[in-house]
């Protein structure tokens, strides 16, 4: 009898304390994104692959709808870590906070906005936009800047060379266009294919391609919370750079398979053509580091639009250590 007790308890006694050890304690992020759009695609295969499950952590998505929400619930502590443009980071910063904002992972390295022409165009010419009606982005948002910029570029003077139209609510925007406002308008995916595929518009040019790599989207903390939790912030980041090598590795079509459940609304084709547009343009960020040409591009931009209060070196605001690590290793 007691030897037959010793064999059923005996593996007990092993077994249970190893199970023990390998359950990982789960660390809970808050993450406000600053809207939810398919540009963000490498984020929701890192939750859809379960690769934040992998390092630990259990993130609680919440959409803020605008810059101004999102840094104020990162600020006020109602989120840990912030999806949003990293210029958010300088205006902070600029306005003496005591507790600055640091980017530590790149999510898109690009502008996600597309030039779409209520004509069809066969050769495209930027000169096309001079003496026409441009329905552009809000006035001191970045894909405004980045339209400006790019209308620089190509010896357009946006105040006195076309009708620039900037009162009009970013929700706004594509409604006014296809009630019949503007030559020309600046959109974000999906509504660019979708006017392309209803007639409604077509896409002509992409601002992505035109202003280069910018720290378009980044996750940022307050410092404050990046000391006290540097191994969340470390194991967070690996989870995105494996999600970043995975987009990089499938196809479109996998990549729309893996996030549809966020867009339910949208059809599967529309959500891998968008995904295929951005990819093409190398939209998503290959790692998440945030490297100095970057930053010196947005500041640049943000200067020649009239919206840069200060420099401010990369060091300052950027933090490279836990991108880095997860790269090397």
């Amino acid at each position: 009898m007691k030897k037959w007790l010793l064999l059923v308890i005996l593996p007990l006694i092993i077994v249970l304390p190893l199970s023990a050890c390998n359950q990982q304690k789960t660390e809970k992020i808050k993450l406000a994104e600053v809207t939810h759009s398919i540009f963000y695609a490498p984020l929701y295969v890192a939750m859809a692959e379960g690769f934040f499950e992998e390092e630990g952590l259990d993130v609680e998505l919440t959409t803020t709808w605008g810059g101004d929400k999102t840094m104020t619930a990162l600020l006020s502590d109602g989120a840990d870590i912030a999806l949003v443009g990293s210029e958010t980071s300088i205006y902070v910063h600029a306005q003496g906070s005591s507790d600055s904002v640091i980017n530590f992972a790149q999510l898109t390295q690009t502008d996600g906005t597309f030039l779409v022409s209520r004509e069809k165009i066969d050769n495209f010419e930027w000169g096309q936009l001079k003496d026409s009606t441009f329905l552009g982005q809000r006035k001191g948002g970045m894909p405004q800047m980045v339209g400006e910029f790019v209308l620089k570029q190509h010896d357009i003077d946006p105040k006195t060379d076309l009708e620039l139209i900037q009162n009009i609510d970013f929700a706004n925007i594509p409604s006014a266009f296809a009630s019949g406002t503007g030559d020309f308008v600046q959109l974000f995916e999906p509504t660019a294919s979708i006017f392309e595929k209803e007639g409604t518009g077509h896409i002509v040019a992409s601002f992505g391609t035109e202003s280069g790599k910018v720290p378009y989207t980044t996750f940022m903390s307050k410092e404050s919370f990046l000391k006290e939790n540097e191994s969340s912030a470390r194991k967070f980041t690996a989870a995105i750079y494996k999600a970043q090598q995975w987009v990089q590795e499938k196809s479109s079509a996998e990549i729309a398979k893996s996030i549809a459940p966020q867009f339910e609304d949208t059809e599967l084709e529309l959500i891998e053509t968008v995904v295929e547009r951005y990819k093409e343009q190398g939209s998503f960020a290959t790692d998440p580091i945030l490297d100095v040409n970057e930053w010196d591009n947005l500041q640049n931009i943000m200067d020649e639009a009239g919206e840069l209060p200060t420099r401010i070196d990369h060091d300052t605001l950027v933090n490279t250590t836990y991108a880095e690590e997860v790269v090397e290793k």
